[in-house]
Order: C-alpha cells, then sequence, then structure tokens
C-alpha cells in the first residue's frame, strides 16, 4: 500500500501495514518565528502604522481618531491594521510605548567616565527640552485623559519612560559611587528626585496650566540650580 493524506490530520502522511509501516507521521509545523513573511511580522510596515498613528492621535486625540483615519494616514488597508494592532487601545499603548522609549534613549546616553556635574547637566538639559516639545505635551495629556479608563495605556507610558530614564540613570550613578565620586544611599530615589527636580517646574505648567514653552535661559537655571543641589547633597563623604 502506497502513502495516503491521512484526513483527521491533512498534510500527514500514513503507511500502510503492507509497507511495513507503523502508523502515521504528524508534519513538523514551520517555526514560526523563522518565517519573516508572517502577518504582521514586518518592523518596517509597523513603524509605518505608527508614524500614521502619531499624525491621527496628535491631530484628533484618542477619542476623535479612528482605526480607519489611521490607516488611510500610513497608507495601509485596515485589514493589514488589524494584523498588527486589533484594537485602537492596542495602537494607542504602541504609539506611548515607542514615544516615551525615544526619549529615554535619546536623553540617558551617560558616559562613566565623563565629569558627573557635566553629564547631569547635559542629561538635564536633553531631557526637559524633549519634555517641553508640543509633540510631548500633546501625548501626555492624552494619557491623562484616558489613563482611568485604561491604566495599562498609563502603566505603559511610566514603563517605557520615566522608569527606563532611572534605570539608566541609576545604573550611571552606581558607577559613580564604585568610582568614589558620589556618594547615594539610595540610589533609584536620588535618580527619580534628579528628573522630576529637573523638569516638573516648567512642564507641569505647560500640562495644566497651558502656559507656553519656557525661554532658554528659564530651563537653563532650574537645570543648573537641580544639578547643583544634587551635586552638595551627594558629594563624597569625607
Amino acid at each position: 500500500m502506497t502513502a495516503s493524506e491521512n484526513p483527521a490530520h491533512p498534510g500527514s502522511r500514513c503507511s500502510g501495514a503492507a509497507s511495513g509501516g507503523t502508523g502515521c507521521t504528524l508534519p513538523v509545523p514551520p517555526d514560526p518565528a523563522a518565517d519573516e513573511t508572517q502577518p504582521g511580522s514586518s518592523p518596517e510596515k509597523r513603524r509605518q502604522i505608527l508614524n500614521g498613528a502619531r499624525e491621527v492621535f496628535l491631530a484628533k486625540g484618542f477619542d476623535g481618531a479612528s482605526m480607519g483615519e489611521i490607516a488611510r494616514a500610513a497608507e495601509v488597508s485596515k485589514g493589514t491594521l488589524y494584523l498588527y494592532f486589533p484594537s485602537k487601545e492596542a495602537l494607542f499603548s504602541a504609539f506611548v510605548r515607542l514615544a516615551s522609549e525615544d526619549v529615554a534613549e535619546r536623553c540617558f546616553v551617560l558616559d562613566p567616565e565623563a565629569d558627573v556635574g557635566e553629564v547631569l547637566t547635559g542629561v538635564g538639559y536633553r531631557y526637559v527640552a524633549a519634555m517641553v516639545r508640543s509633540e510631548h505635551i500633546a501625548t501626555v495629556r492624552m494619557v491623562l485623559g484616558i489613563a482611568e479608563k485604561l491604566p495599562e495605556i498609563g502603566r505603559a507610558y511610566l514603563a517605557a519612560g520615566q522608569e527606563t530614564a532611572v534605570e539608566r540613570l541609576s545604573a550611571w550613578l552606581n558607577a559613580k559611587i564604585d568610582r568614589g565620586e558620589l556618594a547615594i544611599d539610595d540610589v533609584e530615589l536620588a535618580a527619580w528626585q534628579f528628573i522630576i527636580g529637573c523638569h516638573a517646574l516648567v512642564v507641569m505648567p505647560m500640562l495644566f496650566g497651558g502656559a507656553p514653552e519656557p525661554a532658554p535661559e528659564r530651563i537653563e537655571r532650574v537645570v543648573s540650580h537641580t544639578v547643583t543641589t544634587f551635586l552638595r547633597t551627594f558629594a563624597p563623604r569625607s
């Protein structure tokens, strides 16, 4: 008897007793991770969709945006859009994470060999400059507006942004402590204090009071004061 298809398992092969077979052998399924052509697996297409989502969310807000508008802005079909993101909430969460990760990655590049004050000053300026951009302010307002209904989006923003920044800054501070350049008992708390000290005074009025973007002199004063206070507080103990 020749091999035949097993109707219970399409794609399997069964060998009959006449040919010495012992039963059916199911085919090994393909490894999804090895198939780069799987629907929803292209990083370039995902980025294209997120760029379109960014455009629509910033223009219409979360509630005003529709998946149809996002598909048109991204120049993809709605079917393709849903292959990558099953809902508007999932898409917005990915957009928020990407925006937050981008800020953390660009701002918190820290050289363990460089002077403590110079590094902190550079980080402070970069971080505040990113936080006061109108696009960032609009994104945070959207997150705040839906965080009560969708707390997972608020958590995604916090984890990808501030918590990632704190982790990076904490690792750098620990390296400086090991070198004897700083003395800090609670590194995570110190990192949070530095980040909040740099941006809270200039960002909060924009978020909640509609204040305009602060002048460079204002940012310089706030960052300089925060760095000076930090260095004085955590100077090596004699």
